[in-house]
């Protein structure tokens, strides 16, 4: 589906939808603009019920400044307004009140976009609006002062968040992706100080390995097609658990010895299709789509594992906070934990960059999860299912060891204890 042939209505009501039941705002809280080629400002209305918008409550400011629809516009279409007309180059506003976002503005500070690569492409540097009452002029002022200066999104101080972009899927990314930094910062607090990235590092995410020849397949296997709609369902369904967002996150799926299945990089993971999915054969990808950027990586691993069968890769908030700070991952908490992540290693953020072959050395079906640095988790399995299992267990599990910290100190299962996990469940090499 081609998000921008929507009329603004439908796509204002997809994204609000995604904004609310992602618990990014209130019943009444926040609004969403769309400017038309024509000038039109399309809005969502005031005073109406957030989780329940359709197509019709979306109202229309003409360029004259009429007004058409059966309501009355969101009260902050001043800044709005204001916003376009500093920004020409913004066709979307999103504003909202992410309950993270919503702390960052009432102690005054910005997220620090720099704790992984990804985030900080998408949003860039943070800028911060003063206070003004809410539907004031002054507002619309103090939040288009601040995008005139260059940021693409803000914090709207004691308010919560604005972000532009030059479609309505843009700036709702960079609000998701802000708020993901927001709640793995505050999760990262209990466990030390937080490491982020030079530019040079940075830098190294801009790499084009992903850009392989290409072919035309000539035929899909009923395999292959099972396996693309296995890979489509469970991106989304780690996007609805909150494992992955809509701008990170990767699954590929091994079809044969000389192929495998990924996800394309630079869609919306929520929206992903069978049709997006793309095919690589032999260092060679489907003709006319891109494979996430880490596809070297996962080629390295399955030529490495052959019992490896998924690998994916996700920033999961609270498993993240853990890339982020010197803090331990420990899974010797309940068997479970124990039994599906393993001891958990730490592979330097430059190496998953430069050395994919060394990154596929320090994983296996006996080393089943990672941590990358300032990166993300990386999970292998026998099949989708087993590899999101671990994805899964892995964040819940770091929720509860970052949790224990209000309550006291970690007690982990002991090493008798671990000995007859291993030997229950068959977990030596």
């Amino acid at each position: 589906m081609n998000f921008q042939l929507l009329h603004p209505r439908d796509q204002l009501v997809a994204i609000m939808n995604r904004i609310y039941h992602n618990g990014m705002t209130t019943l009444s809280g926040g609004n969403l603009s769309i400017k038309d080629d024509n000038g039109d400002i399309w809005i969502t209305p005031s005073g109406i019920d957030k989780g329940k918008l359709t197509p019709k409550d979306i109202m229309c400011v003409k360029a004259n400044g009429d007004v058409i629809g059966p309501h009355r516009p969101s009260i902050e279409f001043p800044f709005h307004r204001k916003i376009y007309e500093l920004r020409p180059d913004f066709q979307a506003i999103v504003h909202a009140h992410p309950p993270a976002l919503v702390s960052f503005s009432i102690v005054r500070k910005v997220p620090d976009t720099r704790i992984i690569p990804q985030a900080n492409r998408v949003c860039g540097p943070v800028g911060y609006a003063p206070y003004a009452l809410p539907g004031s002029e002054k507002l619309g002022e103090n939040i288009a002062n601040t995008f005139a200066e260059g940021y693409n999104i803000i914090i709207l101080e004691n308010h919560g968040m604005a972000a532009g972009g030059a479609s309505l899927l843009d700036a709702f990314h960079r609000l998701e992706t802000l708020d993901f930094c927001a709640r793995t910062l505050i999760r990262a607090q209990a466990l030390g100080d937080v490491k982020t990235l030079t530019e040079p590092a940075l830098n190294l995410f801009d790499h084009r390995h992903n850009q392989l020849p290409e072919f035309v397949p000539t035929a899909h296997s009923s395999r292959e097609r099972e396996l693309r709609q296995q890979i489509v369902e469970i991106t989304a369904r780690a996007s609805d658990r909150h494992l992955m967002i809509s701008t990170e996150g990767v699954v590929s799926a091994r079809l044969d010895d000389d192929s495998f299945l990924i996800t394309p990089t630079g869609h919306d993971r929520r929206t992903l299709e069978v049709e997006d999915v793309v095919l690589v054969r032999h260092g060679v990808r489907e003709a006319g789509k891109m494979p996430s950027r880490s596809v070297r990586l996962h080629e390295a691993i399955y030529a490495r594992h052959p019992d490896v069968n998924c690998v994916m890769t996700a920033q999961c908030p609270n498993a993240t906070a853990y890339a982020i700070t010197p803090g331990k991952f420990d899974s010797r908490t309940i068997p479970e934990s124990f039994i599906l992540l393993r001891d958990i290693p730490m592979i330097p953020f430059k190496i998953l960059y430069t050395q994919a072959e060394t990154v596929a050395e320090l994983v296996s079906l006996n080393t089943p999860v990672a941590l990358v640095e300032n990166d993300c988790v990386l999970a292998v399995g026998t099949d989708v299912l087993n590899a999101f299992d671990r994805l899964e267990v892995a964040e819940y599990s770091a929720r509860s060891l970052i949790d224990t910290a209000v309550l006291g100190q970690l007690v982990p299962i002991g090493n008798e204890e671990i000995h007859d996990l291993e030997i229950a469940f068959s977990l030596t090499a």
